[in-house]
């Protein structure tokens, strides 16, 4: 009988002070506010690799979330993802201070051209010798939309529209445009490359015109890869079209075996392998030499964590402002165009009634927190595992503290039980995770591999 795979890990970090567990940045010892330093997040990433990390995974925002209580002051009070600075501009230094770490950065459809995102991702694939990833991302704040010249935010299902061809567009740059063996460098001839095996792409679409080719040769993976987290209907269809790795956020190990399961049934009906897709379950951890140490640490966590600025957060996912609601007004009440994923996990962490206002914000201030020794952590991962899990995306409540903290006294442990790998197998980031350097020929960029070899416009 195989041996269980061991988990993914990645650290889910933001380039800002204050990301998912607002109040901590105020912890002593906690560095969040050093966010501008660049050598701030160097460090990191070497202290990730050392530690065997697959990834460093970079959430982004282009804009303030929906107002609270009526204006934004509250996120710039708090420093909730404000200031925030881009993490694509980190990318290259990372690479070229790390040599199998990952490097996951977020991108929406609204804040680049896809000509240019495109020409931007392959070169930092080629700096980072095939260590990139795309977490694909729709943008759901208003403030965003205008931010870019719209007047407010499109529509759920049609953000996902918008995607597909986005997506369309980057796969042809990247797969379709540039044959294999397409850049010679022949100085004795002097040819640079073969003008036969280099294609314009001729894309016509609803939103994009781009007629290629695309300006860079093909990178050691050619697509990134591909992260998102969609949990509504139609973002797991996205997902299960194209991502190679999904973030979930399941309340416990039950509810993320049927998230998973279900993912892969739509995974198998998009015509990929169901377990072409990777499962990432965002947790994060106190632990204690003892149990009692550990919940000690977690009461004392409590005491700097700020729910009101997490409602305003988890509102401002939601597109609705929770400060004017009453704390047990139902979620089924509120309607909104925003993420539906906060919705789904509310309710699946509070499965036998409606869960309300309130309960937002009390789960919320605790969501995915694993308390506990290490081997009673390893105990409680076995069981995602076990779930269909493939990775834990770890939340930090301090940076470096939580990193530093997990590796030496957990990962240890979860080796010695084959829950997380001693050592990077060589290769691209894509290699490392699937055994595969580049994207499967079942995957849908893969059709446009050859697809512009006639000097004809090959339909959107």
């Amino acid at each position: 009988m195989a041996q269980p795979k061991p988990l993914r890990f990645s650290a889910f970090v933001m380039n800002t002070t204050s990301h998912i567990l607002h109040g901590a940045w105020r912890v002593p010892g906690a560095q969040q506010t050093d966010f501008n330093s660049l050598e701030h997040w160097i460090d990191l990433a070497k202290t990730l690799e050392e530690a065997r990390f697959d990834f460093i995974f970079f959430a982004d925002v282009v804009g303030l979330y929906d107002d609270y209580q009526g204006d934004w002051k509250k996120f710039v009070d708090t420093g909730l993802q404000i200031p925030s600075n881009d993490p694509l501009v980190l990318a290259s230094a990372l690479a070229s201070h790390t040599e199998h770490l990952g490097i996951a950065v977020t991108s929406s459809i609204l804040q680049e051209h896809p000509f240019d995102f495109a020409r931007k991702i392959s070169t930092l694939d080629h700096a980072s010798k095939g260590r990139i990833a795309w977490n694909i991302v729709t943008s759901l704040s208003s403030n965003a939309w205008r931010n870019f010249g719209y007047d407010g935010i499109t529509a759920h299902d049609d953000r996902y529209a918008w995607a597909d061809e986005y997506a369309d567009v980057v796969y042809k740059l990247w797969e379709g445009s540039w044959d294999d063996d397409a850049l010679v460098q022949d100085q004795r001839s002097g040819v640079h490359a073969d003008f036969d095996k280099v294609h314009k792409i001729h894309h016509q679409g609803e939103r994009y015109r781009v007629e290629g080719p695309h300006l860079v040769a093909p990178s050691p993976q050619r697509t990134p890869i591909l992260f998102q987290a969609g949990s509504s209907h139609t973002g797991r269809r996205f997902a299960a079209r194209n991502a190679e790795a999904q973030f979930i956020q399941s309340p416990n190990p039950e509810a993320a075996r049927g998230l998973v399961d279900d993912t892969r049934r739509l995974v198998a009906e998009a015509g990929r392998d169901p377990h072409d897709l990777n499962f990432f379950q965002g947790l994060s951890f106190v632990i204690g030499s003892t149990e009692e140490e550990a919940q000690r640490k977690s009461r004392e966590l409590d005491e700097y964590i700020d729910p009101s600025t997490i409602i305003a957060h988890s509102a401002g996912g939601l597109g609705v402002d929770l400060g004017f609601y009453d704390l047990d007004t139902p979620v089924g009440e509120i309607r909104t165009e925003g993420t539906q994923s906060t919705l789904l996990w509310l309710r699946e962490a509070v499965p036998d009634r409606e869960p309300t206002v309130r309960d937002l914000a009390e789960l919320r201030s605790r969501s995915g927190r694993v308390v506990g020794t290490p081997e009673q952590i390893a105990d409680r991962l076995e069981l995602w595992r076990d779930a269909g899990v493939d990775g834990i995306n770890v939340i930090n409540a301090t940076i470096p503290g939580s990193y530093l903290e997990f590796a030496e006294h957990v990962l240890p442990v979860l080796r010695d039980c084959g829950l997380a790998q001693r050592e990077y197998s060589p290769g691209t980031v894509r290699h490392k995770l699937t055994g595969r350097d580049r994207l499967p020929d079942t995957h849908p960029a893969a059709r446009y591999r050859g697809a512009f070899a006639e000097a004809v416009e090959v339909p959107a």
